[in-house]
């Protein structure tokens, strides 16, 4: 049963009602070190964003490129673990009542305890949770923990999604689809990929939840393209971490980074998309 009241759903459709598209801003937990990392997220908040996503810092992350990968080992060496990170959470529900996704990978979740892991997500004001490793063929015990603490299972979909691997995700999922941008490791690009939008109808077709393209979006423009495509709204995820790398050694510029970054973000995946305009018919030509 798809929980109705999923509040990063609520967000997208309220942005999607005005004619706009959602951000969701995206960093690791505990990067560059806990309390950085909080304000980090508040910063996020106040920039604009619709939600969050937070990543959950892993040794061996096989769908993150470089920029994530070394956000994870900053915030391992900081000696961030999921209970602190669940910690985070908390600590940033007291004071923001914003919608929260995690990005995880799935040994996490085992060495936690399935059932135990949601059941702490839930308590934390975790809203979604997407596995990044974990296909929904074999996510059976995560979507039973999952909604029987009512955390919506997310899942990836692509341009490559068999219409099988699709009608299984509509059966499954809840919140809302992550639609990859482009395939590969995340990272920022010139461009959308040009297949995007012919991804996103058939993905369209299969759910009528949220699809919020994320992977490679770099910057305004590409969050634009992505709205144009079709996306109801944007994750971004390297170009924002990117600015934790860039101010390692001032932390009020990073801050400072990060907010102009989301803020210039959430501008473009706010702005109006203008209806695609059908293309004017021949002199002569007669509708059929």
């Amino acid at each position: 049963m798809r929980s109705a009241d999923n509040r990063i759903t609520a967000a997208v459709r309220a942005r999607n009602a005005a004619g706009q598209g959602a951000f969701v801003p995206f960093l690791v937990i505990g990067d560059p070190d806990f309390e950085t990392s909080l304000v980090l997220a508040k910063a996020l908040v106040q920039a604009g964003a619709d939600a969050l996503e937070l990543g959950f810092a892993f040794s061996d992350p096989p769908a993150d490129g470089p920029v994530i990968q070394r956000a994870d080992e900053r915030a391992l060496a900081a000696g961030i673990t999921p209970p602190r990170a669940f910690d985070l959470i908390e600590a940033l529900q007291k004071t923001h009542a914003i919608p929260v996704s995690l990005l995880v990978y799935y040994n996490l979740v085992l060495q936690f305890g399935v059932d135990a892991f949601y059941a702490r997500a839930a308590a934390a004001g975790v809203d979604a949770v997407l596995v990044a490793d974990l296909p929904p063929e074999h996510a059976a015990d995560a979507v039973r923990a999952a909604k029987r603490h009512g955390v919506a299972p997310v899942f990836l979909a692509s341009e490559l999604s068999p219409p099988a691997r699709l009608e299984r995700i509509a059966a499954l999922a809840e919140g809302y689809v992550y639609a990859l941008a482009r395939v590969g490791v995340t990272g920022e690009q010139r461009a959308i990929d040009p297949n995007l939008a012919a991804a996103l109808e058939r993905m369209r077709a299969a759910t009528d939840l949220p699809l919020l393209a994320g992977f490679g979006i770099g910057g305004p423009a590409q969050a634009l393209a992505a709205r144009r495509a079709g996306a109801d709204g944007v994750i971004v995820g390297s170009a924002i971490v990117r600015r934790v790398a860039d101010h390692l050694d001032d932390r009020p510029a990073m801050i400072e980074a990060v907010r102009a970054t989301a803020a210039a973000l959430a501008d473009a995946a706010h702005a109006p998309i203008e209806p695609k305009q059908k293309s004017p018919m021949p002199s002569g030509a007669v509708p059929c």
